[in-house]
């Protein structure tokens, strides 16, 4: 617990700071100042709504026992095993298989999964990618997860109205705002540093929640099948609502294939993945 709040602090450090220096950019100390306030602001934003926005962000609707009894019992199950309170449970209307968590710890956290995960797994690898999901609920990696989520969202779109403003911008600048070199460099980093900091908090936690999940369930391989199953069938039904923001929460990566998008992978090889889950299931 000590360390998720240590890397929550940095993260909203990180943002302050990235909106200080953009601040004084353009605006000099008063910049410096107006966007460090900001940064506060969006700071508190990110901690009490970053979960509702990458639901929304993705479509997710939430779906009642009667829609979704499987599921609901899949998730009782294991939150019961888990000693987890009831998440809220979400359907995405995609046809790509996939999953995520989100929220801000386990007494306000929420799972979403895809309509293309429900008809393409087994009960028993749905439980596989639930518990993985759960875990990361369990392990506090949601709250850091859904930080990141809310702070490169904000930083990217730092970027993009940085970039209109430079296109329809006025030309009264005085010198303390810096050249348009300076707001380019800014405008072309901004999003490389939203993914930055997502790769900064995912790659190990995705390690951690695939142990985590296959001793929830006793049963390694089923993760592992269902992760096979996700990397090849995603391939062939690229997931439509992804974006760098929330890419990092799913529990394979939704944005491969996309260029330089893909080269920064917030996740690790689903092959090198498997294969610990396999050598996991052999010692068993």
């Amino acid at each position: 617990m000590t360390g998720t709040v240590a890397r929550t602090a940095l993260l909203m450090a990180a943002l302050i700071a990235l909106l200080g220096v953009g601040g004084y950019v353009f605006g000099g100390q008063r910049g410096l100042v107006a966007m460090c306030l900001i940064g506060l602001a969006m700071n508190f934003g990110a901690f009490w709504f970053s979960d509702s926005l990458a639901l929304r962000a993705n479509r997710a609707r939430p779906v009642s026992r009667s829609e979704a009894p499987a599921l609901y019992a899949i998730v009782e199950r294991l939150c019961a095993e888990l000693g987890l309170p009831l998440p809220t449970i979400h359907i995405i209307p995609s046809p790509s298989p996939n999953a995520f968590a989100t929220g801000r710890g386990p007494h306000h956290a929420a799972v979403a999964v895809t309509e293309g995960l429900l008809g393409l797994v087994t009960e028993r690898e749905l439980e596989g990618v639930l518990a993985h999901e759960l875990s990361h609920v369990k392990n506090r990696d949601v709250l850091v997860g859904t930080i990141a989520a809310g702070i490169a969202g904000i930083i990217s779109s730092i970027g993009y109205a940085l970039q209109f403003g430079l296109m329809f911008g006025s030309s009264d600048r005085d010198d303390r705002r810096g050249s348009p070199l300076a707001a380019i460099a800014w405008i072309v980093i901004a999003p490389i540093i939203a993914m930055l900091l997502q790769l900064a908090v995912s790659r190990s936690r995705e390690y951690g929640a695939d142990a985590s999940g296959a001793r929830t369930t006793g049963d390694p391989d089923a993760l592992a099948d269902a992760l096979e199953k996700l990397e090849a069938w995603s391939r062939r039904r690229p997931y439509q609502f992804a974006g760098p923001a929330t890419a990092h929460l799913f529990v394979i990566n939704p944005l491969r294939g996309r260029a330089v998008l893909s080269l920064l992978s917030t996740h690790p090889p689903t092959e090198q993945r498997v294969a610990r889950l396999r050598a996991a299931a052999r010692r068993r």
